[in-house]
């Protein structure tokens, strides 16, 4: 008997450690898989963009975006989270992972006051009763999650895009590391000036980040972006801690898709870069994290602009 009860008093001490573990660890898987950047291309933001000769497999789905799913209107604002320029994503599994920590842990709950997730299962109270209850709720969890990335997977790029995939086309490289054969077909003409105008920005959005200069990125940005930069930012101070972004070299570029909306234009480009990206102590400019060695990265950037006015920074989506 009193075996019983110590197993018993056991499995429950493991019930109650996984009930308050498993919220936290799920905010951190969540947060892990937070990449790609965000942001909105339009009525292509939950397109995949072509793949390019800088970027031939595909760009991450846009899942930090104020876009709402079949529509190019910007919605409520999107939850941002830690890290730098470099690495930062959307709520994607926020919600679902929210409801169902707290689905579990009210399960879990439940049955050590003898009550159990289900009535019809309130009455098991052995350690039986307890592993079928929290496999059922796993059970449940998992397909709940399948649904959802189900629902939210990307739609394929428009067929009538820009054939730009490896071998497609020649690689004519203008002066300034971009490809301009991807935009032969492109409904909107980018031209060299254009090009030149997405290698500045690249420069100088990272040195605005650096900068921690907010009024800077709100002429290089859109608000959506800024929205983004401002609250990593902050979170960043949070934590007592500044990412710098230095020595930002284009190594090549191309263009992946160029196209008109209303009085809009966007042109979603392909850029293979080197920087040194290091994160520092506040105060004291201790190394925390990086590193001084340039590391090459690969990400796919959407600008747009009114007609006849400046480019803005409007997307990053990582690569994979």
């Amino acid at each position: 008997m009193n075996f019983s009860q110590r197993t018993r008093g056991m499995v429950r001490a493991i019930a109650v450690a996984m009930a308050l573990a498993l919220p936290v660890v799920m905010t951190v898987s969540a947060a892990d898989a937070r990449v790609g950047g965000g942001g909105s291309r339009g009525s292509r933001t939950f397109s995949a963009p072509p793949s390019t000769n800088t970027a031939p497999g595909t760009a991450a789905p846009m899942n930090r975006t104020f876009s709402q799913p079949g529509s190019p209107n910007m919605g409520a604002p999107a939850a941002a989270n830690s890290g730098g320029l470099f690495g930062r994503g959307g709520m994607g599994r926020g919600l679902l992972g929210g409801l169902a920590a707290g689905f579990l842990g009210a399960g879990l709950f439940g049955m050590l006051f003898g009550g159990g997730l289900f009535s019809g299962l309130g009455g098991l109270s052995s350690i039986l009763g307890l592993l079928l209850q929290i496999g059922l709720i796993v059970l449940v969890v998992r397909l709940a999650m399948s649904w959802w990335q189900r629902r939210n997977a990307p739609a394929p790029a428009y067929a009538g895009g820009p054939d730009v995939g490896p071998g497609a086309q020649p690689n004519y490289r203008s002066g300034f590391g971009f490809g301009l054969g991807g935009g032969a077909n492109a409904p909107v003409e980018i031209a060299p000036a254009d090009y030149e105008a997405f290698e500045r920005l690249l420069g100088e959005i990272q040195t605005a980040w650096s900068n921690e200069d907010i009024a800077k990125l709100h002429t290089l940005a859109t608000p959506e972006m800024v929205s983004y930069f401002s609250k990593d930012l902050e979170e960043n101070k949070a934590r007592n801690v500044t990412n710098k972004v230095t020595s930002v070299k284009l190594l090549q570029g191309d263009l992946a898709e160029a196209w008109r909306e209303g009085e809009s234009e966007y042109a979603t480009v392909a850029m293979r870069f080197s920087l040194v990206d290091t994160m520092l102590e506040r105060g004291t400019g201790r190394l925390v994290g990086g590193g001084e060695q340039p590391q090459e990265v690969t990400e796919v950037w959407t600008f747009v602009r009114r007609r006849g006015g400046n480019w803005e920074l409007s997307a990053i989506q990582q690569t994979n």
